[in-house]
């Protein structure tokens, strides 16, 4: 028979050729990619959680620990002061039966006291701003409570000193009080 119909297949092998036979493979092709991306996706979806869990714990640890440094930073400093409170402490339990050594005692303790704190002030970088008499008025430092008319001084110098300020580590921590010199009012005559 000749093969006047086109639909027939000449060769019985011809028919794994058709378009759906040949999708099969492909289609089992892409499945296995599928899966291959799926796994893929699944192992870095795993990974990415864990890293988002390590974050989030080392924040957390971060947070705890910034927290324990406000706590206790000032722990060394508080060490360095017992010695001051202790210092007070025997002060208050001189024999006040004497007074001239009572005084003597007592202005002793507080010398020795003052030279502890400022050995204290000294190790943990906390200076002092004590501006004298005709220096120069620093806004950065010094905090003027008042203005007071003065010929032997030049305006905003330093008059006098109502307070010391202090740095720590050359950040102003307190400011100096002071009054600062201005020039005198002009006497001014009646008026006509």
């Amino acid at each position: 028979m000749s093969s006047s119909n086109p639909a027939a297949p000449e060769d019985p092998n011809q028919a794994s050729t058709t378009p759906e036979a040949l999708a099969a493979p492909d289609m089992q092709a892409l499945e296995a990619e599928l899966e291959a991306a799926q796994a893929l996706a699944a192992e870095n979806l795993d990974k990415f959680m864990r890293a988002k869990a390590e974050t989030e714990n080392v924040r957390r640890r971060a947070e705890t620990d910034v927290a324990s440094a406000h706590k206790f930073a000032i722990e060394r400093f508080a060490l360095e002061m017992l010695a001051v409170k202790d210092s007070l402490e025997r002060a208050r339990v001189v024999d006040i039966n004497n007074p001239d050594a009572v005084l003597e005692k007592m202005f002793e303790g507080i010398d020795l006291t003052l030279k502890l704190m400022d050995s204290i002030f000294q190790k943990f970088a906390l200076t002092e701003v004590s501006p004298a008499i005709g220096d120069k008025f620093d806004p950065e430092q010094h905090q003027a409570m008042s203005a007071q008319e003065n010929t032997e001084l030049q305006p905003n110098h330093v008059l006098m000193t109502l307070q010391k300020g202090y740095l720590l580590n050359n950040r102003l921590l307190r400011p100096a009080l002071v009054i600062v010199a201005k020039a005198p009012a002009e006497a001014t005559g009646p008026s006509a």
